[in-house]
């Protein structure tokens, strides 16, 4: 492509879409039920009411919490409150698997498990997690981590397309812990930090040509 046409091209379309657009995008794997989520990771604390945790069942006290709205709850749930830590204390639990938790326990195991996540109101941008975090190790490729604006080390990542980086940045990679080590990461801010990466490689790529 001559360089004029290239520059025209690169105004009509953002470098993410540049890139991405030469792979595939895949599906993750299936996210676990409420009551799945409930069993293994909400009991520890909702079962016994520790740290004045609402107990499962109580119907009379999550009605009470829910009167101000599930999103009040969900949010909790994702960044966490008070004694309650972001994802339950386990970070690999998805955004959806979270939101199906909550409905589960609101509900007493009645309600049927939502098919889309809870997206917090306000949201990191791709940038803001990427410097306040992701950048720790994707800067200068820290334990391996592929450099910002390497587009040798992303492309073989890239191959089965952006999906399965987010799931890997969700829920952790050899020597990256799950959400960066930062479990109030909500997933929508860990895919819009892994497509400003993305972006950003594609950039350098361009440039270069």
């Amino acid at each position: 492509m001559k360089r004029a046409n290239l520059a025209r091209y690169r105004r009509r379309v953002p470098l993410a879409v540049l890139l991405l657009g030469l792979f595939p995008l895949v599906s993750q794997a299936a996210d676990r039920s409420g009551k799945e989520v409930v069993d293994t990771v909400c009991i520890t604390c909702h079962g016994p009411g520790k740290d004045g945790a609402p107990k499962i069942g109580d119907r009379a006290e999550w009605a009470k919490r829910a009167s101000k709205g599930l999103d009040k709850l969900n949010e909790n749930a994702i960044t966490g409150v008070r004694r309650m830590p972001a994802h339950g204390g386990q970070a690999t639990l998805t955004d959806l698997e979270m939101t199906r938790g909550v409905a589960y326990l609101v509900s007493g195991g009645a309600a049927t498990d939502p098919q889309k996540p809870y997206t917090p109101a306000r949201i990191r941008s791709g940038e803001q997690v990427v410097k306040e975090r992701c950048q720790e190790c994707h800067a200068d490729g820290k334990n391996g981590a592929p450099k910002i604006g390497d587009i040798d080390a992303w492309k073989p990542r890239l191959q089965n397309g952006v999906a399965p980086l987010v799931n890997s940045a969700i829920g952790g990679h050899k020597g990256m812990p799950a959400r960066g080590g930062m479990a109030s990461l909500s997933d929508a801010e860990i895919r819009a930090a892994v497509n400003y990466m993305v972006g950003q490689t594609a950039g350098a790529a361009v440039k270069q040509h």
